[in-house]
């Protein structure tokens, strides 16, 4: 898989090099291996093969990520009109979609009803007023609480009612003759205790008996996302072993993976743009590492270095540009040995830091391009995508 995307970096840069220079040539972009997306929906159908995921379109919503996981039978989860858009363009059936937002507004609701996505949530009493006028004939699903205290983002503070709230919010469901017929949780993105996943499925069972006792037919249980390579087996055992024990076999069960599939399909390539020696500069000691700037940042396909403290880990792109492609006709050649470098987005923000210190394997000089491997959760959309498959069948 690495020499693939390796080839599909070469060929760009070469056509880059080709073409000369133009807006596009300075631009950061993307290498998707669609294969590694199919790897994980196998992996997904073998730990889980009773769980239906649907994709976290917010996630990722590049189209043709969209319409793989549509041939692979996937659902979609969306959170917004262009979401349910860019899905609904796929000929997807609407059944296929949840609208798994608990705080809507009145025209997207006016949307969803028009093109027949019935499947909504909702946590809060405003809410249900909201569905009442603007979609009535909706599917509910009771977003309940929960929360892994160690996930890479918790959703508890803000999405989630209470056990406290729960049957407040059922008795006002039944006043006003809407349809529930289902409850979900997430725990968080980067979800790390299995813990969570049980504690949210037993909560998520005492809630479906308050709804029975109000008279609602109950058939969905929807378990989220928060699903990351490193423990997804573990967990998915544990999830496995606690539907069995917790919920009839009637109930159908789904989820909302978002960067599982599409983190580790997608590399990013950046360009260098500019470099800083520390040399002659009184304030620098010569421990501190020389400083990249790069076409890509912290307010474009990094802001997780920012909201999740993620840290990455570039390599250098083997160049193939021959020297009259670097400015002023450079040299390409370069001092071997490990570099030392802090890497910067192309802002003016001193925020903009996307590595404050690595070790690369050879100095690094402008018009060099730097690749990150698993990139795919970074709304990819805004930039060009090469794609590949690794996909052996």
């Amino acid at each position: 898989m690495d020499n693939l995307i390796d080839l599909a970096l070469q060929s760009r840069l070469s056509r880059i090099c080709n073409n000369g220079r133009s807006i596009a040539d300075e631009e950061p972009f993307f290498v998707a291996d669609l294969g590694q997306v199919v790897r994980q929906h196998r992996r997904w159908k073998s730990a889980l093969p009773h769980v239906h995921p649907f994709y976290a379109v917010k996630c990722n919503p590049d189209p043709t990520l969209l319409k793989l996981l549509c041939e692979l039978g996937t659902g979609f989860d969306c959170a917004s009109i262009a979401e349910l858009q860019s899905v609904l363009s796929l000929d997807v059936d609407p059944s296929r979609i949840v609208f798994a937002n608990p705080c809507k507004t009145a025209s997207s609701l006016v949307f969803a009803r028009r093109v027949g996505v019935t499947h909504t949530t909702f946590d809060n009493l405003d809410e249900l007023d909201t569905i009442k006028a603007y979609h009535p004939d909706a599917q509910l699903v009771l977003r309940i609480f929960a929360s892994d205290s160690d996930a890479l983002i918790e959703f508890g503070d803000k999405f989630g009612a209470s056990t406290e709230s729960t049957p407040l919010l059922l008795a006002r469901a039944r006043e006003l003759d809407l349809n529930v017929t289902g409850v979900s949780f997430h725990v968080g993105t980067g979800a790390i205790n299995p813990s969570a996943f049980i504690r949210a499925i037993q909560t998520a069972r005492a809630v479906f008996h308050q709804a029975e006792n109000h008279g609602f037919q109950m058939t969905v249980l929807d378990i989220g996302g928060g699903f990351q390579d490193s423990n997804f087996e573990d967990i998915a055992t544990s999830v496995q072993k606690t539907l069995r024990e917790v919920f009839p076999p009637h109930v159908r069960v789904i989820a909302e993976p978002g960067r599982y599939y599409a983190r580790s399909a997608y590399t990013l390539a950046c360009k260098v743009i500019s470099r800083r020696r520390q040399i002659g500069d009184p304030r620098r000691t010569d421990t501190q590492p020389d400083m990249l700037y790069q076409n890509d940042g912290v307010y474009g396909s990094f802001m997780n270095v920012i909201m999740e403290k993620e840290t990455v880990r570039p390599s250098l792109v083997a160049s193939l540009l021959p020297s009259h492609c670097l400015p002023g006709g450079a040299t390409c050649r370069r001092q071997p040995g490990e570099r030392r470098y802090s890497i910067w987005g192309p802002t003016c923000d001193g925020l903009d830091c996307v590595v404050r210190d690595t070790v690369l394997e050879s100095e690094v000089k402008v018009g060099d391009w730097l690749k990150y491997k698993n990139m795919g959760g970074k709304q990819t959309s805004i930039l060009s995508i090469l794609q590949v498959n690794s996909r052996n069948d």
